[in-house]
């Protein structure tokens, strides 16, 4: 349907799927032997689309085959890929099957950051489904690793999935995870130099390059606390500790769960908790609430999972106030809301770990 979507919206020159427009505009500099970080807008972008390539070298090279469709027909085919994705990700999560399984997947784009990311074109649920496929596949599959090594090439965040399998003692597969990731960065540097230095010694290390940290879609621990102390200068050190604490309980939690076979719940700690300690998690990167809500319903909790549901459907931080300074002013009322997704993950991972710890 979103193909079907794309190819109308192609034909009649809407503006959909501004990141998709970045994804080809990365692939097109890449060819055309231009400097990817060197300037805040991409010459291949459309005229509507004004932001700047923030992914790794390495993403770029992997962008590629967008780079033959037309620029509006990016859209539809991500969207329809993403679509796809949301599927698999239900299907491996939940017994679902045939027209349940349709509905489901339907239903799930009530989710803010499901019909966000297919909004902008993003490829969110698509790094999501790598990573769920790899990690929860078959054990003994040749090549497991291989990718999230890919994800993580795309995007820097998916790299905590590669301490994950260190974590739960799959070293074999973390290390093919990680040397799949080196490989191809390190391609970079042969094919692409001048960017990848660019990249690792100062662009891939400005979280200021994606937009103000401190605006209320960045959902981290890092944009929580720069709303709250103005974006003090201190304030990225102080997401890291506070980030680290919350890594203890976290990985307690993993290696409990996946120590009793519970792979998925293992998984989504980890996956929350690489949203939290990121130094920009848009609300569109909190995908991971589709087999959050998957795993809570399968484990027999019902209201769990609806009022998991609940949040995310509500969109509540779109209803806050937003935008320039405004959220320095919030105060105690507004800061719940304007940091709900900040907040209920945390919130999860220490109640969770409780719960174990009574359980013990």
């Amino acid at each position: 349907m979103t193909l079907a979507v794309g190819v109308v919206g192609w034909s009649n020159g809407w503006r959909l799927g501004a990141d998709s427009a970045v994804y080809r505009a990365g692939a097109l500099t890449f060819l055309h032997g231009e400097p990817l970080y060197d300037l805040q807008r991409l010459a291949a972008l459309p005229s509507w689309v004004a932001l700047p390539f923030t992914y790794p070298p390495a993403a770029a090279l992997l962008f590629v085959p967008l780079a033959a469709l037309p620029p509006g027909l990016v859209w539809g085919v991500v969207s329809a890929a993403s679509m796809l994705s949301l599927a698999i990700v239900i299907r491996l999560c939940s017994p679902l099957r045939s027209f349940a399984l349709a509905g489901v997947t339907v239903g799930a784009l009530a989710l803010e950051p499901v019909w966000k990311t297919l909004f902008l074109g993003q490829i969110n649920l698509i790094l999501m489904t790598l990573v769920i496929v790899d990690l929860l596949g078959p054990a003994g599959a040749r090549g497991r690793g291989v990718l999230t090594g890919i994800a993580a090439a795309v995007k820097l965040t998916p790299l905590i999935f590669v301490a994950h399998l260190f974590v739960i003692g799959r070293t074999r597969d973390g290390l093919r995870a990680l040397g799949t990731f080196v490989l191809l960065q390190g391609l970079m540097f042969v094919l692409a130099p001048g960017d990848a230095v660019r990249y690792w010694t100062a662009a891939g290390f400005d979280p200021g390059r994606v937009g103000g940290v401190h605006w209320i879609f960045n959902q981290s621990v890092n944009g929580m606390l720069s709303r709250f102390t103005r974006d003090a200068s201190w304030t990225p050190m102080g997401a890291l500790l506070i980030g680290a604490l919350l890594a203890v309980p976290a990985v307690w939690l993993v290696r409990r769960l996946h120590g009793r076979g519970d792979a998925l719940g293992a998984l989504l700690v980890t996956a929350f908790l690489g949203l939290l300690i990121s130094p920009v998690s848009w609300t569109h990167h909190w995908v991971w609430a589709v087999p959050l809500i998957a795993w809570l319903c399968v484990r027999g909790r019902p209201w769990h999972a609806a009022a998991v549901a609940v949040l995310f459907a509500s969109s509540v931080v779109m209803l806050v106030p937003n935008g320039g300074t405004t959220e320095f002013g919030w105060g105690p009322i507004l800061s719940l809301p304007g940091n709900a997704y900040v907040l209920a993950a945390a919130l999860g991972i220490l109640g969770l770990t409780v719960r174990e710890l009574r359980l013990r």
